[in-house]
């Protein structure tokens, strides 16, 4: 790998298929059931990946994998961009806290919380690249724009 933040993607992903997969293959007690957790979570669950989904269809044709822009990408600021300026990660963070409050296990709170820190991380990283390509404009938008939903301006 050229680009080792790129370890962030793969750590990402790892961690997603972790919570996709073990409550499938590691059976485990839940630390609490009933119609209100699963009442929140498939709203968790939806919010998150409607919030996601409208992230990438924002990006379209610029959304890529890697923690470095697309080359010709052009800043997106607006629609669901002015309120986080990471709504792709604030929705996986949503749908899995979701996801986790669905199965309520141990284990898929700490895969969580290890996502978090891995997501933030990337965040971190691709905002100090849309620096460097977008420069004041993006140093203007970050001051007005939370990086996830809290924070606004640049570290």
């Amino acid at each position: 790998m050229k680009d080792r933040a790129n370890w962030l993607v793969v750590a990402q992903f790892v961690l997603l298929a972790v919570l996709a997969v073990l409550p499938f293959v590691v059976p485990l007690a839940p630390l609490w059931a009933g119609q209100q957790s699963t009442v929140l979570a498939v709203l968790l669950i939806i919010t998150g990946l409607v919030l996601a989904g409208a992230g990438a269809a924002a990006l379209g044709r610029d959304l890529v994998v890697q923690v470095t822009p697309r080359e010709g990408a052009v800043l997106r600021t607006t629609g669901v961009y002015r309120l986080t300026r990471n709504p792709i990660y604030v929705g996986l963070l949503i749908a899995a806290a979701g996801w986790v409050v669905w199965f309520a296990r141990v284990d898929l709170i700490v895969a969580w919380v290890l996502l978090a820190v891995v997501l933030i991380a990337k965040a971190r990283v691709e905002e100090r690249r849309l620096v460097a390509r977008f420069g004041d404009d993006y140093r203007e938008y970050a001051a007005r724009t939370p990086l996830m939903l809290w924070r606004r301006g640049i570290r």
